[in-house]
């Protein structure tokens, strides 16, 4: 391959975009399709039903997000029956707002008695439940006291495509979202570098998906020098230095819906290595995004990246799966990893983030949203991709 000739110009970033309007929300009719949708591939999988505690899975489902604590918040779904919401009582006035509440039943529990026992008659004894994967080990055996015949599996196992086709309200949600990261992308190459501590720009970061709209950030990865070779490392107090490469990964949610980009900047200009190596990362990328179509396999866009980094030889420094997927929370399933034979369908979102990785002297990384459509896929980041030169 020659990396030159595939690589080609990338128009600069553009003004700030307006500010979006709220998005059409979704009814309490979205949410009884989904529970209902949910309820009927738990029986296609051979399921008694699915018991959805407060997290992901129960916001996409009803639209509900409680405190997530030591009191039982169970939502019960079994094909043919009417879903039930198990509650703790001081808190049945505000899952009686959620937005799905008109399509389900509330139970609730006072403090003093046992959930479980309130629990149990809403499930088949001897039944085998699918679980989202953030149940509370405390409830789940508390289950198995009450009903010892039943058993349980996490919905990554058993139902992993649950929450991963998008409608087209969600893809809305995704697509604001991530115009909003590009946004921050776009400020933070204004903001100096040098002289700054990697916490510093971390704030600034955090600061910045707020202002364009974000509820809630997760993470504000900034990895300078030798740092940026942790694909993970946690913002510290590392001063960072003119000539340092530095990996930004941030993201977080707008409207209910995650964001998450990567981009690598220089401060000041880049060596030839750090250039080529900045090259090949978006070569991979560019390829990995292109892969992206109906039909095929989720490892094979894991594939498509991983070829191009090891033409290149640095197919040992890419060291982590090429992606993950995104909607009410920033990570979740399909995996764009080797052995994931899913196949991929319109209406999934996921990242698309190769990277290189050398210890002690420097990383780069390069992550988009891409959706899949009905002949192909689109990005839903738009940010620059070239090495951008800060200052």
């Amino acid at each position: 391959m020659d990396l030159e000739r595939s690589l080609d110009p990338e128009p600069g970033p553009g003004p700030d975009p307006a500010p979006d309007p709220e998005p059409e929300p979704f009814t309490h009719a979205d949410y009884a399709a989904r529970m209902a949708a949910a309820a009927q591939s738990a029986a296609g999988a051979g399921l008694a039903g699915l018991l959805i505690a407060p997290g992901p899975d129960l916001a996409h489902l009803t639209g509900y997000r409680p405190a997530d604590t030591e009191r039982l918040t169970l939502l019960v779904l079994a094909a043919g029956r009417e879903p039930v919401l198990v509650v703790p009582a001081l808190e049945a006035p505000d899952a009686a707002e959620a937005p799905g509440a008109p399509a389900l039943t509330l139970r609730a529990w006072t403090d003093g008695k046992d959930p479980y026992g309130t629990t149990a008659p809403l499930l088949d004894r001897g039944g085998r439940f699918g679980v989202s994967d953030n149940t509370w080990a405390l409830h789940l055996l508390g289950l198995q006291r009450e009903l010892p015949a039943t058993s349980y599996a996490p919905l990554t196992e058993v139902l992993p495509m649950l929450r991963a086709v998008k409608d087209r309200r969600e893809l809305e949600r995704l697509a604001a979202a991530a115009a909003a990261a590009d946004a921050a992308y776009a400020r933070i190459l204004e903001v100096p570098f040098a002289g700054r501590r990697e916490t510093d720009i971390a704030a600034d970061l955090a600061a910045l998906l707020r202002e364009h709209g974000h509820s809630q950030v997760d993470f504000t990865v900034v990895g300078s020098g030798p740092n940026g070779a942790n694909p993970h490392h946690e913002a510290g107090g590392r001063t960072i230095v003119h000539g340092d490469m530095v990996v930004l990964d941030f993201g977080g949610l707008k409207h209910g819906y995650g964001s998450d980009i990567s981009r690598t900047v220089h401060v000041g200009e880049p060596g030839v290595e750090e250039q080529r190596v900045h090259d090949i990362v978006r070569e991979a990328q560019r390829a990995a995004s292109a892969a992206v179509r109906p039909g095929i396999a989720c490892q094979d866009v894991d594939r498509a990246a991983r070829a191009v980094i090891t033409e290149f030889g640095y197919g040992d420094r890419f060291i982590h799966r090429t992606g993950h997927g995104i909607g009410v929370t920033t990570h979740e399933p399909p995996y764009m990893v080797e052995g994931e034979e899913q196949p991929l369908v319109p209406g999934m979102c996921f990242s698309v983030e190769p990277g290189i990785y050398l210890p002690g002297r420097f990383g780069v990384r390069i992550e988009d949203i891409v959706t899949v459509t009905e002949d192909g896929g689109r990005s839903l980041n738009d940010a620059p991709r070239e090495l951008a030169v800060v200052g």
